[in-house]
């Protein structure tokens, strides 16, 4: 409800009880409360208080004087600010009121007054009348229970926002339009109620029997459908909920307890099924725990077992490279000897052609000449030559090949391969397929309830 700030001008002209509040046309401030409790404060020292069941008077002034009770009623108050210190700007605190009719906190009057105490002259802050000597401060008792009750008012006036009901929740079954959110819910009224329809629950003695139970969308459930009763009774024959009506019919001489007891049992029964449930589950938990360490320690074997094979083949790549390597040196080293020593034949070979042919020539010109004796010394001395008395090589018994063969390193690293793929076959079969292995038996499917109950527990 909206406030209004009053002034006493405004209040002079309502009524006369409010004119007499006002002596010798001094200016007042009045507060009025709205509530249980309300009070209209005068400067000049009066108190008003009103009290619905009780007629308003003057409970601190020197007069009684009545207030009808329109004006009782009426939801009328001043601002805030106008409690607010004029220093700090928050709510008075331990009020005071100096000689010019103003109200600090003491504690920020105080503080203003200690900083003038050089110049031996005191002045207000708000107005700035002066003071000589420094005024003694009392606390403004009436000032400070008005303010106590607007900090009251304020709180009582700042009501939650109302709750409605949301996705899931239960709707109260009494509100019209936009239903709120249900709190409880009566089994004997079969209907779920919020904050403001229960309260009747709480005050009608009638109502007040009734059995209340947290909000639930399914009161039906709790109905019995034969009678239309509430079912109060637990039959242990049939392990079901029946109403007083149900044992005088299909229940008769049944086995039967209140749903009270019989809730009392089963609640113990449950707490020893929570017991099992829960060791089942530090059982299933410290094998999660034996299998996250199994996991780990399957990780790291496997990543040390990588690296060291990485190491292995690395190291026996390293020495087929270092063989490969050897092999082709060896190679080269035959095919440069053999080289060299097709080239001194080759050179040995040419050198003698070309002594022969030589040779040649020069008999081809020896056999033209027309003079004997020339030509039978001349024949002489070619024959005592350096280039013919030198021995032949015998070209019979120089084989010439086609292609330089090196089929016995051809022949011995192809057996060196395939003798190494037979051992590693040989060694790789050896090694096991599975390194670590987690066996888990898993549990038959439960084909019915009982079979569900036997497997959990």
């Amino acid at each position: 409800m909206a406030r209004q700030a009053l002034t006493p001008s405004d209040i002079h002209q309502q009524t006369p009880l409010f004119r007499s509040c006002f002596r010798g046309g001094r200016r007042s401030t009045i507060w009025f409360f709205v509530g249980d409790a309300a009070s209209l404060l005068v400067d000049g020292g009066f108190r008003l208080d009103f009290f619905p069941r009780y007629p308003p008077r003057f409970r601190e002034g020197r007069r009684s004087t009545f207030v009808s009770p329109k004006m009782a009623e009426a939801s009328i108050s001043v601002d805030q600010d106008q409690f607010s210190c004029p220093v700090c700007l928050d709510l008075l605190k331990d009020p005071v009121t100096i000689p010019c009719g103003h109200s600090f906190c003491k504690v920020c009057i105080n503080g203003c007054w200690d900083q003038e105490d050089q110049k031996g002259v005191y002045s207000c802050p708000q107005c700035r009348d002066t003071f000589t000597p420094r005024p003694v401060l009392r606390r403004n008792n009436m000032l400070a229970e008005v303010v106590e009750k607007l900090k009251k008012t304020e709180v009582q006036a700042a009501s939650p926002a109302p709750c409605y009901a949301g996705p899931g929740d239960v709707e109260c079954d009494f509100c019209t339009g936009r239903k709120l959110k249900a709190v409880k819910s009566c089994l004997i009224c079969v209907a779920s109620f919020c904050e403001t329809h229960l309260k009747h629950h709480y005050e009608v003695p009638a109502l007040k029997r009734h059995t209340l139970t947290d909000a639930s969308g399914k009161l039906e459930e709790k109905i019995c459908s034969e009678h239309d009763k509430l079912m109060e009774i637990y039959c242990r024959t049939d392990q079901r909920c029946i109403c007083s009506l149900c044992m005088l019919d299909k229940h008769k001489g049944h086995d039967a307890v209140s749903v009270t007891a019989g809730r009392a049992e089963k609640q113990s029964e449950v707490k020893e099924e929570q017991m099992k449930f829960q060791q089942r589950i530090q059982e299933k938990q410290k094998k999660v725990q034996e299998l996250k360490q199994a996991v780990n320690t399957i990780k790291l074997s496997a990543q040390t077992a990588v690296d060291d094979s990485e190491k292995i083949f690395t190291e026996l790549i390293s020495s087929m490279e270092k063989k490969r390597s050897e092999v082709t040196e060896l190679i080269r080293a035959q095919e440069k000897t053999e080289l060299s020593r097709a080239e001194r034949l080759l050179e040995q070979l040419e050198q003698e052609i070309a002594d022969l042919q030589r040779r040649v020539t020069e008999l081809e010109q020896l056999s033209h000449t027309h003079d004997h004796v020339h030509f039978l010394q001349a024949l002489a001395s070619g024959r005592r030559s350096p280039a013919l008395n030198r021995p032949d090589f015998d070209t019979s018994s120089i084989t010439v090949p086609q292609h330089l063969s090196f089929d016995g390193v051809r022949n011995s690293l192809s057996d060196l391969k395939k003798r190494l793929e037979e051992f590693c076959e040989e060694e790789f079969n050896k090694i096991p397929p599975h390194a670590a292995a987690v066996h888990i038996i898993s549990p038959p499917e439960p084909q019915s309830r009982e079979d569900f109950l036997k497997l959990m527990l």
